[in-house]
């Protein structure tokens, strides 16, 4: 792990090596935040799990001044560029569709044990993050690594350098927040 913190310095510092070397090494890590993912999205998009990893690092590599400390900070980071690129994704395929007529759904406070949801489910919980993000941002943040990005309690833990029973607490807090904000 000390390697890829050194690393990650040397990439941040401008070196391309580094930076593909920090990519193959945890190329099994990111296919699993792209799987994940991918697995909430359902068919939402037309990325396989390689097509998400590769743009999520197309988006990171031009990212000046990105700190990433450790591996920790770097997953939980391109989990939230795998979040931007559906995302986008989405909203392009709404556009195309000037609103499709595909039916609203709601939330349920199972956030993460959601089927696939349309797109305007998404882009609704895209949403109510984003106004979440304005209110309690470490709320957001345990949401984005956990449903977007498919992190485990314990690694959402070490990444925001609280406790696990924390990362619960505001989970269920987030919850229950998203609920209310999807009903309307």
């Amino acid at each position: 792990m000390q390697e890829i913190t050194q690393l990650l310095r040397a990439a941040q510092a401008g070196d391309r090596a580094a930076a593909d070397q920090v990519v193959g090494r945890l190329y099994a890590d990111l296919q699993r935040l792209a799987r994940s993912r991918l697995r909430r999205s359902g068919n939402l998009t037309l990325l396989d799990t390689q097509a998400l990893v590769h743009e999520a690092w197309l988006r990171l590599d031009g990212v000046p001044g990105a700190d990433f400390p450790d591996r920790r900070h770097f997953l939980a980071y391109v989990a939230r560029a795998m979040r931007s690129v559906v995302i986008d994704l989405v909203r392009a395929r709404q556009t195309e569709r000037r609103g499709g007529g595909a039916p609203a759904l709601t939330l349920n406070t199972a956030v993460a044990e959601l089927a696939p949801q349309d797109e305007e489910h998404v882009l609704r919980v895209h949403e109510a993050l984003e106004e979440l993000a304005q209110l309690e941002p470490r709320l957001a943040q345990v949401v984005e690594m956990r449903y977007f990005g498919g992190l485990l309690e314990q690694e959402i833990a070490q990444v925001l350098n609280v406790t696990e029973r924390t990362v619960q607490r505001d989970w269920q807090k987030a919850r229950l927040f998203l609920a209310m904000s999807l009903k309307t």
